[in-house]
């Protein structure tokens, strides 16, 4: 479904992603992961095609992103921002229509068929009940579902996802996933999403990519790139890491000054 190869990125000169490499399959969720800096965001504007590599090529469904219009590339990836500025006078339903656009000729107006797309992405995410809410008298939890249930609208094969959890509560963070997981596993296609919460990331994400330094530090699956060994050298921070008590995938805890001080090292390598 995509395919990043060999990309290199910079800004004013200054290098942020370095010869990285990145695949996801139908089926797949794939988590970004690593420090401020490292190039997470980057990398999913150079995949939505919004960026170009310096170098390198971007492929989705076998085509080359960089010989695509604006309308091609939506019909092939969608994203999911991070803190979007939003129309706040538009009617929810308004909002989730616009992922029609890239389906619609110029100056083409939605008709019956994109009115029934829309409706049932926003019961997929639920929000069928708020099409009639302007998006400014939303909750945190039901603009991030607004939000998924524009992405969804494009109908494209591939979605990304910037820090869909990062302002939410653990309520929504774990509402927001279990949606993406659940419509993914429904409708098929590829999930890229950008995370600063590891132990989420391990619960939901089939593989990781970490970054480190603008290059793939480790990519595998949660149990084999979240480990002691590689969130030390790629974060410079020591952790307990421990198995989540329904489904085995790891929990990343942070160990405080005192625990170091009282010699707690337990958890696995």
């Amino acid at each position: 479904m995509l395919k990043a190869e060999n990309i290199h990125f910079a800004y004013g000169g200054s290098p942020v992603l370095q010869g990285l490499d990145l695949e996801a399959l139908d089926g797949d969720i794939v988590g970004v992961v690593g420090p401020n800096g490292t190039g997470k965001t980057t990398l999913l504007r150079l995949i939505s095609g919004v960026l170009s590599p310096s170098q390198g090529r971007v492929y989705v469904c076998g085509k080359d992103l960089a010989l695509l219009n604006a309308a091609e590339r939506a019909r092939l990836v969608s994203v999911v921002p991070q803190s979007p500025m939003l129309p706040l006078s538009f009617r929810v339903l308004d909002l989730v229509l616009m992922g029609r656009t890239p389906h619609l000729k110029l100056l083409q107006w939605e008709g019956p068929r994109d009115l029934e797309i829309a409706r049932k992405t926003m019961e997929m995410t639920d929000i069928w009940s708020l099409a009639n809410r302007h998006i400014g008298s939303l909750s945190g939890g039901e603009r991030q579902r607004a939000l998924v249930a524009l992405a969804l609208t494009q109908e494209a094969p591939v979605m990304l996802l910037d820090e869909p959890t990062s302002s939410l509560d653990l309520a929504h963070q774990t509402g927001i996933m279990d949606l993406v997981r659940n419509v993914q596993r429904d409708q098929g296609g590829a999930v890229v999403v950008a995370m600063h919460d590891l132990t989420l990331a391990a619960q939901y994400c089939d593989r990781i990519v970490i970054l480190s330094e603008g290059r793939c530090f480790a990519q595998g699956t949660p149990d084999a790139v979240l480990t002691r060994e590689n969130i030390s050298r790629v974060y410079g921070a020591e952790v307990f890491i421990l198995p989540h008590p329904q489904g085995a995938t790891p929990v990343v805890l942070p160990v405080s000054e005192g625990q170091r001080r009282n010699g707690g090292q337990t958890g696995k390598s």
